[in-house]
């Protein structure tokens, strides 16, 4: 009997275990995007260009409605990306890319090899001005309005028909 009632609070705190793993897998929700900054003004970051030079404002680069896609070449899903981003620059949307702790030289490669749909290229090395947009990952692109405020964003590789989606929305 005395073993019995040893036994029983393990065995209670292993029947909660299973319970709250349950919930936790039941419940989990792999695609949580932070949106914090939807609806703010767009950080005010300055990066140095791809090209090389002293940093500019990126507000400089984002007059008017703008897409602002975060990217790396050792991103696989920023490969894919590349044709949608092409079709919004067909469409006359201005997209400037911020290369998220990347190499510039392999930068400049995957824009070599994928195609440069950027009106302007930055370099974000240390990966302070994604922290401040709340980039979770690569590919991310946050749409600007003419006012300098995030209206958007996309946690995700855009398809093509995300790139319609967002050349209607800023056509608005």
């Amino acid at each position: 009997m005395r073993r019995l009632a040893a036994l029983v609070p393990a065995l209670v705190f292993l029947g909660l275990i299973g319970v709250f793993a349950g919930y936790l897998i039941a419940h989990r929700t792999p695609q949580v995007i932070p949106r914090a900054m939807v609806g703010k003004p767009a950080p005010a970051e300055s990066l140095p260009p791809l090209e090389g030079g002293a940093p500019v404002a990126l507000s400089s680069a984002t007059a008017g409605p703008t897409l602002i896609n975060f990217y790396a070449s050792w991103c696989a899903p920023c490969a894919q990306e590349a044709p949608a981003l092409a079709a919004l620059k067909a469409h006359g949307v201005r997209i400037v890319g911020v290369a998220w702790k990347d190499d510039p030289a392999n930068t400049r490669g995957f824009l070599a090899r994928y195609g440069d749909p950027y009106a302007a290229r930055f370099v974000d090395r240390d990966g302070r001005a994604g922290i401040d947009f709340g980039v979770s990952g690569v590919p991310e692109t946050y749409v600007i309005g003419a006012d300098g405020r995030i209206l958007d964003k996309v946690a995700e590789p855009l398809s093509p028909s995300d790139a319609e989606t967002l050349a209607a929305e800023l056509a608005r």
